[in-house]
């Protein structure tokens, strides 16, 4: 039995703007369990998360852009961006299911047909399938175009062999967006394809790895003559390069939108506490000027975002500059958490009030960020991307 089971959600407010439903419906309904700016003896389980995004969809905050016919909202990218700043705001946790809202639904209709997207889709949205995404392998992490694992047809669909690794959220997935080779690791981009795997099929076989923070949300994961079938397919099977690069391209440039709002609720946080005590006040003020510096990153992160959706309700492609705000956040993040992991380690022992919730919570952001820098391709693969694809620089001799 669960010891946490999940509450039944408020409803939500009939009047007022995305943003003012937004705040009163998290107002009602986001549990100090669910806060992550609150220390927990008890992570809350599996269970509750889900329950709090299914409930989060119903309430009209998720799948905002998504079609009605396959269980969105119907609504523009303004109002996404409305919704999300005020999720930034809030202490609310990860999605539990961001590659399958994030990552696999845009690819889905962008991609998939509507067979695909009539059953994709809403599952996602309802939390009936939790997607993870095997593009990373031990020889190819950012280089996708050197990914190894094969699929081969067969008289059942595709043979699929091969490994993936940093596979996030595999363990609980019900489906995996498989990028896959059918031809040679030589022809580079030429001959891949984008799969919906369902985690369930013989052959596959998921380890779990410890990460720095004592999270086993990472995995590897082994395929091993697993027949998929060409309903599950996205795309045409040449189309795999392109539909990976949009994939990224949506991951670094729109995924999580709301970081950059979170970003600055987590500063807010951290001078906001350390203001309530003499002791920590002092400690914090050294950092004034560090501190100064990353509120300034902040907004110019949030610009960016900004800037972004405005091309993109105009008609533009993202393209390479989704590398931009996915670089920024992620360095300037990263610099954030050390000054916040510094100042967190000075408070003396037996302190009282906000000061245990900040420490507990700039520990975890601290070694959350490690991985920043890393996901969604590499700082370096950035300033290729950037340097090659934008400023048209030629590669040094």
């Amino acid at each position: 039995m669960n010891p946490h089971p999940a509450r039944q959600a408020s409803p939500v407010p009939a009047a007022g703007s995305p943003a003012a439903r937004t705040r009163a419906w998290l107002a009602d309904n986001l549990t100090d369990r669910l806060r992550t700016d609150r220390a927990h003896d008890t992570p809350a389980t599996l269970s509750e998360l889900i329950g709090f995004e299914k409930a989060l969809h119903e309430a009209g905050f998720a799948g905002i852009t998504w079609p009605k016919a396959y269980g969105g909202h119907g609504l523009g990218l303004r109002e996404h961006l409305e919704i999300n700043r005020e999720i930034g705001r809030a202490p609310v946790p990860n999605s539990v299911n961001s590659i399958g809202k994030e990552l696999a639904g845009p690819i889905i209709l962008a991609v998939g047909n509507d067979r695909q997207k009539e059953s994709f889709l809403p599952a996602i949205l309802t939390m009936k399938h939790i997607w993870c995404q095997g593009f990373s392998e031990p020889g190819a992490g950012s280089d996708l175009a050197a990914l190894r694992t094969r699929a081969q047809r067969s008289q059942d669909g595709w043979r699929i062999n091969g490994q993936k690794i940093w596979t996030s959220g595999a363990s609980k997935s019900q489906r995996c967006l498989l990028l896959a080779r059918t031809g040679t690791a030589d022809e580079r981009h030429k001959g891949l394809v984008l799969f919906a795997v369902p985690m369930d099929l013989p052959g596959i076989d998921v380890r779990e790895i410890t990460s720095i923070d004592g999270q086993r949300s990472f995995c590897e994961v082994f395929f091993n003559d697993v027949i998929v079938s060409d309903a599950d397919m996205l795309g045409a099977p040449d189309e795999g390069w392109a539909a990976a690069t949009r994939v990224l391209s949506i991951e670094r440039a729109t995924n999580r939108m709301y970081r950059s709002w979170r970003f600055q609720s987590e500063l807010e946080h951290l001078i906001a506490a350390c203001r309530t005590d003499a002791r920590a006040r002092s400690i914090m003020q050294p950092y004034a000027r560090q501190l100064a510096q990353v509120r300034i990153e902040v907004e110019i992160l949030k610009g960016l975002v900004e800037t972004l959706v405005e091309r993109l309700i105009a008609g533009e492609e993202i393209g390479p500059n989704g590398s931009f705000p996915k670089l920024y956040w992620s360095e300037a993040h990263q610099r954030f958490a050390r000054i916040g992991l510094e100042i967190v380690a000075q408070f003396p022992p037996g302190v009282d009030g906000p000061l245990p919730d900040l420490r507990a919570r700039m520990q975890d952001i601290y070694l959350s960020s490690r991985a920043e820098t890393i996901y969604a391709g590499t700082t370096e693969i950035q300033l290729d991307i950037i340097a090659k694809r934008i400023l048209n620089l030629k590669r040094a001799a």
